[in-house]
């Protein structure tokens, strides 16, 4: 009866531990899309071979390339992993574009957004001015209902996608909605 008592507790309290875990998950996501800040990425060209997988798209975006001169401060040392902080600024076309990036912290100014990319090398940053450097934010993926994904892939591939992106104020991304041609397709929900 104990025995049985005891393990009825444990695996209520595993259930409980894994929908709390779960609860933070969902909720941190949701808090992004309801309260970060907006920005709209314009698409960039992504390789034919990978277009579509199963039921994402694959994006890549003009903010992933970065010239090397925007890049300032101090650097991760030897094999350290850091997320680089970039800066972005709305351009006269309404699409955000990168105006600096350091792996130190950035302050917050008006009008602009800081974002953090998943982490680099030092050696994957080129020392100087010359040379450019490939992140990834972590919304190079969105998925799709499956057998969707063809306008978005045409459109991408000329230009006509664009993503609109909630920023967290500790840096996060989100994608809140895929359009083409300026009109929402899909539209993230909260939860």
């Amino acid at each position: 009866m104990i025995a049985t008592r005891r393990f009825a507790l444990a695996a209520l309290a595993v259930g409980l531990g894994q929908t709390a875990i779960l609860g933070y998950m969902v909720e941190s996501r949701a808090s992004i899309l309801r309260y970060g800040t907006e920005i709209l990425l314009q698409t960039a060209l992504v390789d034919p071979r990978d277009l579509l997988r199963g039921d994402y798209v694959i994006l890549s975006y003009d903010i992933s390339t970065i010239p090397a001169a925007l890049v300032t401060g101090e650097r991760p040392v030897g094999d350290e992993k850091m997320p680089l902080q970039v800066r972005l600024r709305p351009g006269p076309d309404g699409f955000w574009t990168v105006t600096e990036a350091s792996f130190q912290p950035l302050p917050a100014i008006d009008a602009s957004v800081v974002m953090h990319t998943l982490p680099l090398r030092s050696f994957d940053v080129p020392s100087g001015t010359d040379g450019t450097v490939w992140v990834t934010y972590g919304i190079e993926s969105y998925y799709v209902p499956e057998g969707e994904g063809r306008p978005i892939e045409d459109g991408r591939n000329t230009g006509r996608v664009s993503v609109a992106v909630r920023v967290s104020e500790s840096g996060q991304p989100q994608i809140r909605a895929l359009m083409l041609d300026g009109a929402p397709l899909y539209q993230e929900p909260l939860y």
